[in-house]
């Protein structure tokens, strides 16, 4: 049977934490919890279950934290788990099993994260294969009778097991704060980066997370190494803000021109409440159908489906 080092990272999760730890009890063979500054009763909570409790200070990166916690794992996989994650009775037995067969070429086991809706920040879909298990030390193997080479590619397990995202409140402020303060100090986004970001204002920013992201998004625009993607992921973003902000030249100027070039659902569900909340009906219902019919969303599935329709029923109920 493998062994098993479950590692977390936490910060103030009091409300959640015991939860969880319930949840994965037996099947741990060690519990490391890094705590990265909590102000409540989470760490108390921690040494109820283990004694592997360590402090680690906060430098608005989640990779440093992990990696600090991965670096005092001592079994042969890893687990990295959240405090707002859940196993219930059927995932917790599903674990169990694939703890008993799982074989020692599997590098990685990818596992099914499930989130409410509500607490969907940055993705366009409730239930995702995610990375769960981890080999902590890589075995490197020859392949090819001939020409041979070392194996680069990790061995990937798909498994059955279902995480049950529960968090108690929204993360995404948090996120931005990192986002910004990325920016300010001048470090570059990636491209999956730069969707992320551009992804988590669309589905729950706030005109002030709009407005603080302004600048960056503008200027990603006239970017000439960011490709067709980002270029659609910033226009989006940037209508959505001149519309909340009321400033219709800049919007209407935007949304034209990428509706022109590159358009997406998102930039016409943009035009379609524009118009609607104009009294322009007619032109709403155009515009929402373009988003559902004749474009492709790029960031927030919603806007080439959902969003639009409901638009169109309420469109329907009243004299065009």
């Amino acid at each position: 049977m493998a062994t098993i080092s479950v590692c977390m990272i936490v910060k103030n999760e009091e409300k959640v934490l015991e939860r969880c730890l319930q949840s994965l009890q037996g099947i741990w063979d060690e519990l490391i919890i890094v705590d990265t500054g909590s102000s409540d009763k989470t760490k108390d909570i921690a040494k109820c279950y283990t004694e592997n409790v360590y402090d680690f200070q906060w430098i608005d990166d989640f990779s440093a934290a992990r990696n600090y916690a991965f670096s005092k794992a001592s079994c042969e996989y890893i687990y990295s788990a959240d405090a707002d994650e859940v196993l219930d009775e059927m995932n917790q037995e599903r674990f169990l099993q694939l703890k008993e067969a799982l074989i020692p070429e599997v590098e990685i086991v990818q596992m099914w994260y499930v989130t409410p809706p509500e607490f969907n920040t940055t993705e366009n879909f409730d239930k995702e294969y995610r990375p769960k298990l981890y080999k902590r030390l890589r075995e490197f193997n020859w392949i090819d009778p001939i020409h041979e080479t070392v194996r680069l590619d990790p061995v990937v397990f798909d498994s059955d097991v279902e995480i049950l995202h529960r968090p108690h409140d929204n993360h995404a402020g948090r996120d931005f704060r990192i986002f910004e303060k990325m920016i300010a100090e001048g470090k570059p986004l990636s491209t999956k980066l730069h969707k992320m970001y551009a992804r988590e204002l669309m589905l729950s920013g706030e005109k002030e997370d709009l407005a603080s992201a302004e600048r960056f998004f503008a200027e990603s625009m006239g970017d000439e190494a960011r490709g067709v993607d980002e270029w659609q992921e910033a226009v989006s973003v940037l209508c959505r803000h001149y519309r909340l902000g009321k400033k219709y030249d800049r919007f209407l100027e935007l949304v034209l021109t990428g509706v022109a070039n590159y358009p997406c659902s998102e930039m016409c569900y943009e035009l379609g409440i524009y118009y609607y909340e104009k009294g322009s009906l007619q032109d709403a219902k155009e515009w929402f159908e373009r988003a559902m019919h004749s474009t492709t969303a790029v960031i927030d599935a919603t806007c080439q489906n959902e969003k639009p329709f409901e638009y169109l029923k309420q469109i329907e109920g009243k004299d065009v």
